[in-house]
């Protein structure tokens, strides 16, 4: 997790209160906050600094253009609307659970409001989104417990579904401190120069993500604070609901069943001249969850139960298998142990080691994640995930990106060790490559290739006669099209 990555161009000057201040820290606290100017679209960080949406439509920004200069407008008055559509088919070509297809849409509906450009208050931002997928996707068939498209996961996972991922209000304070409060869409946290974006760089949750935070919420009512202390250095500290989703906005509820509290720090370097950044991030949450540890007769019941926000839910995986080879494994003798709090930590950095003259955003970099955890209410202990990024660097096509990745998600040992013991299972690790080519059409249209090698976490499946049956190599492509209207 990596706050406030987004890049930041701008360095424009304005007088808030008697103090000159630069435009670049504000946006930087907005993108770590969560905040509304986090604009919704691949690599746009400035506080809703649009681009011009007139044009042709080879040459726009968006595909309805400027709406006869309205849209324009609106924009110098500090209010952004956006609607995004992100279709990913995908198919299964050999591997897993056998072969499939099919076709996951998300619709990303995003207002942004600058109460200063609007003529209210100086240093406020507003930010709404809300999010609705549709269709068909081959997660059940992959067999794989850390999806292989992030689109999965939200609002609902693996289903249809509309939610409000994010409704938030953050003020400035002074230049170096920002606060935010409201629904927050914790992965905008997440997003790094290359990698954390779904929508145009990889689509593999385990190489986007760091694993280890599979217990930290989606969308979670909360709130926090972002520190600038100086240029290169920043900082966040935020409780959310520890209970949060994406399709519950019932805000009477929030922190009934605890508090997930996050801390991150990132320090940006230059290397030889070439930017990277160095990051810290921790999690700790007081939410009673069912322990790993228990009982053998309590196995089945943690399995089944437990809700995992970032992870296929392995319960429907394992119900068959459960019920057929460990029947006993269902039948509760004793009250279930439980853990009373949780933790994870994770270091990352992201590194160009190559770039033109006088072109921050383009170059070839590297990245790398590890994160660990406690591995007591977590079913996952280490994470991990790297890879190598050519931003802009083809001849001819200096929007487009292409990346290698690679992750792997290790499970904690407490994670059903009779039932790995007594079957083979796997439920070791799960490794996930790779491959993406994002190609630049237009500027509201990208379409990018994608190819991914996983080797599943659970080995065995059940099959129709009751019999185990290998789930190997999956091998499966897919084309990603975003469209921004």
């Amino acid at each position: 997790m990596q706050p406030g990555r987004r890049d930041v161009s701008t360095h424009r000057t304005r007088r808030l209160k008697g103090t000159w201040i630069r435009r670049a820290p504000y946006a930087s606290i907005v993108l770590l906050g969560s905040t509304l100017l986090i604009d919704p679209g691949p690599s746009s960080a400035q506080a809703v600094d649009v681009p011009p949406l007139g044009g042709d439509i080879r040459s726009r920004s968006r595909l309805t253009g400027n709406w006869n200069g309205l849209r324009d407008e609106l924009g110098k008055k500090g209010v952004v609307l956006d609607t995004d559509l992100l279709l990913t088919p995908q198919g299964i070509m050999s591997g897993g659970k056998g072969t499939d297809a099919g076709i996951w849409g998300t619709a990303i509906y995003t207002l942004n409001v600058d109460t200063d450009k609007l003529g209210l208050w100086p240093g406020g931002f507003f930010k709404f989104q809300g999010m609705s997928t549709f269709g068909h996707s081959v997660l059940g068939n992959t067999g794989a417990i850390v999806p292989p498209n992030e689109a999965w996961l939200f609002p609902g996972l693996n289903q249809p579904a509309s939610g409000l991922m994010n409704a938030t209000f953050t003020q400035f304070l002074s230049p170096k401190v920002g606060l935010v409060a409201g629904k927050i869409n914790i992965l905008d946290l997440i997003t790094g120069t290359f990698a954390g974006d779904y929508r145009t760089q990889f689509l593999n949750t385990g190489i986007n993500l760091p694993m280890a935070f599979a217990l930290t919420p989606i969308s979670a009512f909360g709130g926090g604070t972002i520190l600038l202390p100086t240029q290169n250095i920043t900082l966040m500290a935020m409780a959310v609901d520890a209970n949060g989703t994406a399709t519950n906005n019932d805000v009477g509820k929030a922190f009934e069943n605890g508090t997930t509290v996050l801390a991150a720090g990132k320090v940006t370097i230059k290397p030889f001249g070439l930017v990277g950044n160095q990051s810290v991030t921790g999690m700790w949450s007081d939410k009673s969850r069912l322990s790993l540890i228990q009982d053998p007769s309590n196995v089945g019941r943690g399995l089944l139960t437990e809700r995992y926000p970032r992870l296929a839910a392995p319960g429907p995986l394992l119900q068959g298998i459960i019920e057929r080879y460990a029947p006993e494994l269902l039948v509760p003798v004793q009250p279930a142990n439980r853990e009373d709090s949780t933790w994870a930590i994770a270091y990352g950095f992201d590194q160009y080691l190559w770039q033109p003259a006088g072109d921050p955003k383009r170059g070839i970099g590297v990245f790398f994640n590890f994160g660990t955890t406690d591995g007591r209410a977590n079913p996952i202990q280490y994470s991990y995930n790297m890879g190598i990024v050519g931003n802009g660097v083809v001849p001819g096509r200096p929007r487009d990106t292409l990346g290698l990745g690679w992750a792997r998600t290790q499970f904690s040992d407490n994670f059903a060790p009779l039932l790995r013991a007594r079957l083979p299972l796997g439920l070791e690790h799960e490794d996930a490559i790779e491959i993406y080519y994002n190609a630049s059409i237009t500027p509201w249209l990208n379409l990018t290739p994608d190819l991914q090698i996983i080797e599943p976490g659970l080995k065995k499946t059940l099959g129709s006669s009751g019999n185990l049956n290998n789930v190997n190599t999956v091998i499966m492509g897919g084309l990603r099209v975003y469209i921004r209207f």
